[in-house]
């Protein structure tokens, strides 16, 4: 590798590493050399060629498999799973598309917990209100696609059904005995990004230079707009995507104020 001044080594060597990842000298799915073969290799220290692969795992080309060593990642060319978040109603309940994924799901954790400055405001309560949570790791029976979903139950909203007995519902059937209680139901979603921490990482397959979507869903009472329960579903963006069917509705009128008489 010729050495350009004025320019930072562990750079050259992580452009040089970069032209063979696109050369097809380290096809997707090839164990890299080990960092000494690397350093032979270009003709630099150990800890420039570990600075160089610390870029390009930055970048998402390389993955460090604990204990095994450092990997080419396949390439993503966009999300392989879908979650389209529309709701359909049925002679018995709910549907939604999400319902095959937590088929795929591991066994649901159930505890108890209180709000905080996140779920507080969704939920219009206080914060350090009781609420039973589950949580489950989910996946796409048709993909490569992983969530996190944690459903939350406020006490004093569900406390007269079935879910404070039996919590560890999927979401249809939660929506399902709130509407039975008499509830006519609505949702909102609120998407956004952050960077993953090492155990969501970890537990949905992503690489370093993922970003996970965090989608909060509140279902909420129609008629008097009360949120009742609140999902959060915690996603990488480079495997799955999120879709909606849009409907135009009409915005609400707002009352006039009366003229003044004289």
């Amino acid at each position: 590798m010729a050495i350009i001044r004025n320019e930072a080594l562990h750079k050259q060597v992580a452009a040089a590493m970069r032209e063979s990842i696109a050369a097809g000298e380290w096809p997707p799915g090839t164990q890299l050399p080990t960092e000494t073969d690397l350093a032979q290799k270009y003709g630099v220290s150990r800890p420039t060629v570990r600075l160089a692969v610390a870029a390009l795992r930055s970048e998402g080309q390389l993955d460090v498999k604990q204990g095994r060593g450092t990997f080419v990642r396949t390439a993503v060319h966009g999300p392989s799973s879908i979650l389209d978040r529309t709701i359909a109603t049925e002679a018995n309940g709910y549907s939604t598309p999400l319902d095959a994924w937590f088929e795929q799901s591991e066994e649901p954790t159930v505890y108890r917990t209180r709000t905080d400055a996140i779920t507080a405001p969704l939920l219009e309560m206080e914060q350090e209100e009781l609420m039973l949570g589950c949580d489950r790791l989910i996946a796409d029976p048709a993909g490569e696609g992983r969530a996190l979903h944690r459903l939350l139950l406020p006490m004093e909203r569900i406390e007269a059904t079935q879910l404070a007995q039996q919590p560890a519902v999927t979401p249809t059937e939660a929506y399902t005995t709130l509407a039975a209680a008499g509830h006519d139901l609505v949702w909102h979603d609120r998407v956004s990004a952050r960077v993953p921490q090492p155990d969501e990482r970890e537990a949905l397959h992503l690489s370093e230079a993922a970003v996970l979507l965090v989608v909060h869903r509140t279902t909420h009472d129609q008629t008097t707009s009360l949120p009742l329960i609140l999902e959060e579903t915690r996603l990488g963006a480079e495997t799955a995507a999120l879709t909606y069917a849009i409907e135009a509705t009409k915005p609400k009128r707002t009352a006039r104020p009366a003229k003044a008489t004289r």
